[in-house]
């Protein structure tokens, strides 16, 4: 096995639309339960209603699993497999898997091609498998389409019969309804009730829209007043800006005036504080060693 297989193998089985994430770690050991699973759901997609042994407990249950997904795709795809390698579940098998997502991965994307002049009908759909088919003459072109169609055939088939079994008590309604005879008085009143109805709606509506303009306007108006304060407001902070009050040389004096007296005072303090602290030492020191008296 080679890394290229096995990253198309997990491209082709994503693309397929397998509803789980097969990593690349998947099958370099053994791994007979998720290539059954595989196996089992691209059988699936060849053959819905295909009955395939599912049972893989044992070595008997697995060899009789093996050979039957291998004789059902020879017979219906024309696809040879391995069924040494697929027993392995290992890289070897993702090998032989791969002769078939590469076929349906092959089918899904080809499209219908117009060939010789012929136009083909809608209801048409011809498949091709390629190469695998040559010797049974069959033709994939589009699996997912066909299947979309066939749910549709089926969904509009019920529906159908469905209506058809209402059909016994609509018909007694509709012939009822048919041969009453016409109301004139009942069908004016009617018809002058909802054209009051309707007038009465006009009514309302023109009222909402003389109060939505009604309320435009004195929104204009408020949005007028409030431009109007701001150019004010912001033409007097230009002037505050530019004025200079008369007191300002004199703080500048005072201001420069304090900061030599802090400077002043900074300094004493921290003479202070040294000092109280040569204070403190020596006192400790004297408690520590005691002058002795003098000998007579």
């Amino acid at each position: 096995m080679s890394y290229r297989d096995l990253r198309n193998f997990t491209e082709m089985m994503r693309a397929l639309g397998y509803p789980r994430l097969i990593s690349l770690d998947n099958f370099r050991t053994p791994n007979f339960t998720l290539v059954a699973e595989i196996l089992v759901w691209l059988v699936k997609r060849y053959e819905p209603h295909t009955d395939i042994p599912t049972d893989v407990d044992t070595e008997a249950d697995r060899v009789v699993f093996i050979k039957a997904v291998a004789q059902f795709m020879t017979m219906k795809a024309n696809i040879k497999v391995n069924t040494r390698r697929l027993y392995q579940a290992d890289g070897c098998a993702v090998r032989e898997m791969l002769k078939i997502t590469s076929v349906l991965y092959l089918a899904m994307n080809t499209k219908d091609v117009a060939t010789g002049g012929q136009v083909e009908q809608d209801s048409k759909f011809t498949f091709d498998l390629g190469s695998k088919m040559r010797g049974y003459g069959y033709h994939i072109a589009d699996l997912k389409a066909s299947r979309q169609l066939a749910s549709e055939i089926t969904f509009t088939g019920a529906l159908l019969c469905d209506l058809l079994g209402k059909e016994v008590g609509l018909r007694e309604m509709r012939t009822a309804t048919i041969t009453r005879p016409l109301d004139i008085n009942g069908t004016t009143q009617a018809l002058c009730a909802a054209v009051r109805e309707v007038q009465e709606q006009t009514l309302k509506t023109n009222g909402m829209l003389k109060n939505v303009a009604s309320d435009i306007t004195s929104l204009e108006a408020k949005i007028e007043n409030k431009t109007q304060d701001l150019k004010r407001n912001w033409n007097r902070l230009q002037t505050l800006e530019s004025m200079r009050p008369a007191f300002m040389d004199e703080y500048k004096m005072i201001e420069a005036e304090l900061q030599k007296q802090y400077s002043a005072y900074a300094e004493k303090f921290r003479n202070l504080c040294f000092l109280e602290q040569q204070l403190e030492d020596n006192d400790q020191l004297e408690q520590e060693h005691p002058l002795l008296p003098c000998n007579q």
